[in-house]
């Protein structure tokens, strides 16, 4: 069984040595982010599904690959191991959701993965193994090209079209989405404790930029090169490790930003290859549960 951990689902896969039998999202199981009770009650009907859908039973699994955020925190792992030590058959592997990305990715191999959600993060990954990251520190302090990244931008960079006496189709799609009558309702709503969610603002601007709007395209355009730089940290790390003067690693993309959002994906890959024209991306977006399932094939 392979499980892709995230704080707001679950991702399940059960599987045998060479095809996928059943796959499930649930909720987050994530004790960090939930209650005991929630956690063991979304984790007990996602194993049930999965028992329904494939006919096996979890007590049968032979091997399980956890990956999670956070588990270096002992309440997540402490949990995960002692619910599957009492519900699941089999081994258990549990590792950082970064890994089964980059397993998801180049399964076991080297290069670089830039994800980016809610939050963000970039992880390189040496031939010899070894994991090097960039990012990742939250909102308050990086976070690059998220989903609350783009929002949080998007504001200030609206406020400063309004000093500037800019138009900005951003201003009125964001007093529309917020339910709010004029930009001094906006600057209050927006600095109030605890803030908005500010992740919701990241599809108006998408929008906004889509339609032209050059705020919008301004945010898109900076977040894209904020993440690439991040990427090429990670990428002069594993370069100068490398035995090879010419080797370049191979850069995937993961997430619900890099999946729905082109402008920040083509704008990474564009700032990038102006100095590694040769760079070469992996199609399409990475399953971290695939990462999960190679681990858990393979020990």
């Amino acid at each position: 069984m392979a499980v892709d951990l995230g704080g707001t689902k679950t991702e399940y896969v059960l599987a045998d040595e060479t095809r996928e039998l059943a796959r499930v999202r649930g909720g987050t199981i994530k004790r960090m982010r939930t209650d005991a009770t929630t956690a063991e009650e979304n984790f007990t009907q996602a194993i049930r599904e999965l028992e329904q859908m494939s006919g096996v039973s979890v007590r049968d699994i032979t091997r399980s690959c956890v990956g999670a955020a956070g588990v270096t925190v002992a309440l997540v792992t402490d949990w995960i191991r002692k619910i599957f030590a009492e519900r699941i058959g089999g081994s258990l592997i549990l590792v950082g959701d970064v890994e089964i990305a980059l397993d998801g990715a180049f399964f076991g191999g080297p290069g670089v993965l830039v994800m980016s959600g809610t939050g963000s993060n970039v992880a390189g990954r040496t031939a010899a193994g070894k994991l090097t990251t960039a990012g990742g520190w939250g909102p308050a302090l990086s976070d690059q090209g998220s989903g609350s990244r783009i929002g949080q931008q998007a504001l200030r960079d609206t406020t400063l079209a309004v000093d500037e006496e800019r138009e900005t189709t951003l201003l009125p799609a964001i007093l529309k989405l917020w339910n709010l009558r004029d930009f001094d309702e906006l600057v209050a709503y927006a600095n109030q404790v605890p803030a908005p969610d500010f992740t919701k603002l990241a599809p108006e601007v998408v929008s906004c930029a889509a339609a032209g709007d050059a705020v919008a395209q301004g945010v898109l355009r900076r977040e894209a090169e904020e993440l690439a730089h991040l990427a090429r940290l990670v990428i002069d790390r594993l370069r100068r490790v490398d035995t090879r003067s010419d080797w370049l690693p191979d850069l995937a993309f993961t997430g619900s930003i890099l999946e729905h959002v082109a402008p920040i994906r083509e704008g990474i890959v564009e700032s990038l290859r102006r100095e590694l024209p040769a760079l070469k991306v992996v199609p399409g977006m990475v399953d971290p549960t695939l990462g999960a399932l190679w681990r858990a094939r393979h020990g």
